[in-house]
């Protein structure tokens, strides 16, 4: 009867030896192997980006991918690669008045992000993520655009950190 019993021990401990499993308090479904990460600089291909908008989007995806995974931050070649480019920024109106005049303005951005997992091809995706928020018409773009990028940006990273790691 020992015999048997220390065979299915063997069996138990051979067979929880083959799995791996990597849980994450973010939801993030991280392969157990991936150690590095790259953000390549994000590109503006539309004429209306703030100038430095490239540099805000690429750093504020840096800090979420720092603060909400293990992985290690590295310049080039990371198991996990992101690059990505501005396609869109623009202002227009969100809604109007009965008279017709503008009530509401929207800033609209859009990035075309390539997400590369070099573990797990099977995961690699291109996708244009949007998003927009809306300010006062009577209020001057340049007073609140600050504002708007920090509020869109954390929509726009949450969604690609959701879409590319996400275990949902």
């Amino acid at each position: 009867m020992r015999i048997y019993y220390f065979i299915w021990i063997l069996f138990a401990a051979a067979l929880v030896q083959g799995c791996s499993v990597s849980y994450s308090f973010t939801g993030a479904d991280i392969p157990a192997a991936a150690i590095t990460v790259s953000v390549k600089q994000f590109r503006i291909v539309t004429p209306m980006a703030a100038p430095n908008y490239d540099l805000t989007l690429t750093e504020a995806y840096k800090d979420l991918m720092l603060a909400q995974t293990r992985l290690d931050l590295v310049d080039k070649k990371g198991d996990l690669q992101y690059e990505g480019t501005i396609t869109r920024y623009e202002t227009g109106n969100a809604a109007v008045s009965g008279d017709e005049v503008a009530t509401l303005n929207r800033l609209s951005i859009s990035v075309k992000v390539k997400y590369i997992n070099t573990l797990e091809r099977e995961k690699n995706f291109e996708r244009t993520f949007t998003r927009f928020a809306d300010y006062d018409s009577n209020t001057d773009f340049n007073a609140v655009e600050l504002e708007l990028i920090d509020e869109i940006n954390d929509q726009l990273i949450q969604d690609i950190f959701d879409a590319s790691l996400g275990a949902w």
